[in-house]
């Protein structure tokens, strides 16, 4: 039997059931155990006021580390660069949809919004983004799961909301009104759509039950956003970003730092072998480190010779 360790929302279970019937498919045992979180019992408070997105997994890590379960799925993009001693990221399914998507009362994108629109999201990144697309726009908090989101959104307070394509898919939600934004110029959030699926690392049999999930484009681009996100010292209320695409054996890394206003916004772009996924990450970082990136926001610069 091997015990599964996730949030309990919706999306977060639909999630762990993907993990699951991969294990189930080559004929395992899989026990799936939901967990409330510090950031599920605080869910009407601001994430960056108390203490970011780590907030969901900190307990399902230690969960993990007391042996009470033996994976831990998770969004990516809620990992901390730095993992607990005793974990490792075990493999990487296949990426879902990575873009964000803007979901809007009536008809159009981002540049149709009314002059003034109010936009909910949670996220520094959008938010910093979105205002530096459109600085006439009032973004404002909002949290709540995702049908929350879509349930607030025909209250008639918000012209329009910014969420994952990912999240959506998973959940088998189609809005209307939802029109996905281009990842080059919508940098998604380091990891977006892509599964963290933790095991401890001294545990050679469930590592070895997972290795076949593992998705090698995936990884690549995994790798790279999160050495990207290692060397800038960001955390995940930091308004940066990254995205990596593996196109004929070459990955292409776009990377954002901006000020939470949107004013100030830095990009980069580098390309190499995917191979090489982790430097390419962490040169991207180094050309915004460069041009001043620590200024535009708080950032903790890894040392070079730390190995980020």
């Amino acid at each position: 039997m091997i015990r599964l360790a996730t949030r309990g929302s919706v999306l977060a279970l639909a999630q762990a059931r993907v993990v699951a019937s991969g294990l189930e498919a080559a004929g395992l045992r899989v026990e799936i155990v939901p967990m409330r979180t510090e950031g599920d019992r605080r869910a009407e408070a601001r994430l960056a006021a108390i203490g970011g997105k780590g907030l969901f997994v900190r307990e399902i890590e230690d969960a993990l580390l007391r042996g009470d379960a033996d994976v831990a799925v998770h969004s990516l993009k809620d990992l901390p660069a730095d993992l607990p001693r005793g974990l490792t990221l075990a493999v990487f399914p296949e990426r879902e949809d990575p873009r964000d998507v803007l979901v809007a009362r009536e008809a159009g994108g981002l540049e149709t919004l009314p002059r003034g629109a109010m936009v909910g999201t949670s996220s520094p990144r959008r938010r910093a983004i979105a205002l530096s697309l459109r600085p006439d726009l009032r973004v404002a908090p909002i949290r709540g799961n995702v049908d929350t989101r879509l349930v607030k959104l025909q209250t008639g307070e918000w012209g329009a909301v910014l969420l994952a394509a990912a999240g959506l898919r998973r959940l088998g939600l189609e809005p209307r009104h939802a029109t996905p934004l281009a990842p080059e110029v919508f940098v998604p959030a380091v990891g977006q759509g892509v599964l963290g699926v933790q095991a401890r690392a001294d545990d050679a049999a469930t590592l070895a039950a997972l290795r076949p999930l593992d998705h090698a484009a995936t990884r690549a681009c995994a790798l790279a956003e999160r050495a990207f996100l290692a060397r800038l010292g960001a955390s995940c209320v930091t308004p940066m970003a990254a995205h990596a695409r593996l196109t004929d054996g070459r990955l292409v890394v776009h990377g954002l730092v901006a000020s939470e206003d949107g004013r100030e916004v830095l990009r980069e772009r580098g390309e190499g072998a995917a191979a090489e996924a982790e430097t390419l990450g962490r040169a991207v970082a180094d050309a915004l480190l460069a041009r001043g990136a620590a200024g535009v926001t708080a950032l903790r610069p890894a040392e070079v010779s730390g190995g980020r």
